[in-house]
């Protein structure tokens, strides 16, 4: 499966585009729209500048990172925007938090509103909790229980 329009414009919100590498909340070097090192190359650092053109590219090649380890932790067929929102939440938080999130382990369960509201517990970043956090998971659940049209 891939991330919908409604997804992808999701992360875009929440991350930003940023053309000159920077260190996120919690000290990572990120670039581009919330790129790090954990989805593959390049490796932000210091000083390190791109094209807009360059990090759209760059996301869509983690976007394949990141949907295939939603894929891999679910053991049920979402709808397309439980799919976007779960894939907006593992490309915050990466795919070894994710595939043990209650998110996953409440959809797997047959539990899709538990799940939802299992987006809301992911709002921390150096164990402080974070507006921006809370906002962007209040919106990931709002688009994973949106009906898919």
């Amino acid at each position: 499966m891939k991330i919908n329009a409604a997804g992808l414009d999701l992360i875009k919100r929440w991350e930003g585009l940023r053309l000159t590498a920077y260190k996120d909340a919690v000290g990572i070097w990120t670039i581009g729209y919330g790129h790090t090192a954990e989805a593959g190359p390049p490796a932000p650092k210091a000083g390190m500048k791109i094209t807009e053109q360059e990090a759209e590219d760059i996301l869509k090649r983690d976007l394949r990172h990141y949907e295939r380890a939603v894929t891999k932790a679910i053991s049920i067929a979402p709808t397309s925007n439980q799919f976007a929102a779960m894939t907006s939440l593992c490309f915050n938080i990466g795919p070894g938090n994710f595939a043990q999130s209650s998110v996953v382990r409440l959809l797997n369960a047959g539990k899709p509103r538990e799940a939802a509201d299992a987006f809301l517990l992911w709002n921390k970043a150096g164990g402080k909790v974070l507006k921006g956090l809370t906002a962007r998971r209040e919106d990931e659940k709002k688009l994973f229980l949106t009906r898919s049209v």
